[in-house]
């Protein structure tokens, strides 16, 4: 096990703001330990060189041992200790390096054991543990069966030093059990969090495309039912006008007039649509007059009739409307023919607006695909405000279209 954190499993990568986050906590709370690990080796040092035991020239051997350890703990130890070094193996050598200079000084003087309060946690940092209580077992008990061999104490001299080396493995087991339970939860911790942001990135990559998708639809629909609708008038129009030039003057000015005015209402609805605002029609009017001068454009006579108490509505519903009538009356001029009659009804009750657009023309059969997607572009305007379409036709009797929407009812408009 190596000390940086999170732990990282082969094949499996934390995403670079998690695993900078985590090397930043963990390399604060391992400067901790630095100031740690240094006050133990001067205290160490210092009870060393001012002992009563061997002489002086065994603690100055001792000590110079001793010394070795800091350097080897600044330029092995700290790298895998704060996380900069992932190399389980280099962990290993780091703490089999400062085993071996550690025991010979704690060998020939008792003092240096104080140093195994600096090494003991970090062998259950770095390694495994098994390997930790290893590396722990032989700090505490080769220096004092070392001890035990050379000085050949009585069992009353041994007695402590062997109680204090039980108590301090005892002591080193449950404590080192504590460290690798506190650094587990921690890489766990970090792979969850990288996990939400992985969760949370694609979320919102998620939420970007639907709404890039939604805004394509929404405008793909706004140009059919508006701009593209209009462009068809005029080819129409123009169409009339080429077969009128020449037989029936009067009427080819008729529709040239309204060449121009259906032009001026295709450039105010791009204008409109461009702005994000109410469309042309519906720019300061009211529903019925908006489809008054939508059937006065109608190539062929479109009758409204209007039923109900009519009243400012919600402007989505409005529009749903206006553009379901455009739609409707597109079609019957493409396709139900020259002298097809066309009516328009629209009621509006206390709970419904109800609109229905019918032609006389030759209907269609509706088992039978058509290309385009006027009808299903309305069908999803009349569902986005809870309403609903439908379309009855049949080849040879016509054509109706009829949308239903809800209306807010009191108590619902006076919600906050």
């Amino acid at each position: 096990m190596s000390a940086d954190l999170p732990l990282e499993e082969p094949g499996r990568r934390l995403s670079s703001p998690a695993r900078a986050r985590e090397r930043h906590v963990w390399e604060g709370d391992y400067r901790s330990w630095d100031w740690y690990f240094a006050i133990i080796w001067a205290a160490t040092l210092a009870f060393t060189l001012g002992s009563s035991g061997p002489g002086a020239p065994v603690r100055a051997a001792a000590a110079g041992l001793f010394v070795l350890l800091l350097p080897w703990y600044a330029v092995v130890g700290r790298p895998v200790l704060s996380g900069r070094v992932t190399d389980e193996r280099r962990s290993l050598v780091y703490v089999a390096g400062a085993v071996l200079l550690l025991l010979p000084p704690a060998i020939l003087i008792g003092e240096m054991r104080i140093a195994t309060f600096a090494l003991v946690p970090q062998c259950f940092m770095l390694l495994p543990m098994r390997p930790a209580l290893v590396a722990v077992a032989l700090v505490n008990v080769v220096p004092v069966a070392a001890w035990a061999v050379l000085r050949r104490p009585g069992a009353e001299e041994l007695f402590f030093p062997a109680l204090s080396t039980v108590i301090a493995l005892a002591f080193s087991a449950v404590f080192g059990h504590w460290i690798i339970r506190i650094i587990e939860q921690s890489r766990e911790r970090a792979e969850l969090i990288a996990e939400l942001e992985a969760s949370r990135e694609e979320v919102a990559r998620l939420s970007a495309a639907h709404g890039a998708l939604s805004e394509r639809e929404r405008m793909s629909r706004e140009i059919h039912d508006t701009l593209a609708q209009g462009f068809t008038s005029l080819l129409m129009l123009v169409q009339a006008v080429q077969s009128e030039l020449d037989r029936d003057p009067p009427a080819a000015r008729r529709h040239l007039g309204m060449m121009a005015e259906t032009a001026r209402q295709n450039l105010a609805e791009a204008r409109a649509l461009v702005a994000g605002g109410a469309p042309a029609d519906l720019d300061g009017s009211s529903l019925p007059d908006a489809l008054r001068r939508l059937t006065a454009r109608h190539g062929s006579p479109a009758a409204l009739e209007v039923t109900g108490r009519v009243r400012p509505l919600e402007p989505a519903l409005e529009v749903v409307a206006l553009r379901a009538s455009q739609e409707a009356l597109a079609n019957a001029a493409r396709h139900a023919g020259p002298r097809a009659a066309v009516s328009i009804v629209l009621s509006y009750t206390d709970t419904r607006l109800l609109l229905s657009v019918t032609d006389t023309g030759c209907g269609f059969d509706q088992s039978v695909p058509r290309p385009g997607y006027g009808l299903s572009g309305l069908r999803s305007r009349a569902a986005e405000v809870g309403g609903s379409a439908e379309v009855r036709t049949a080849p040879g009797a016509g054509t109706t279209v009829s949308v239903t929407l809800p209306l807010p009812q009191p108590s619902e408009r006076s919600r906050p």
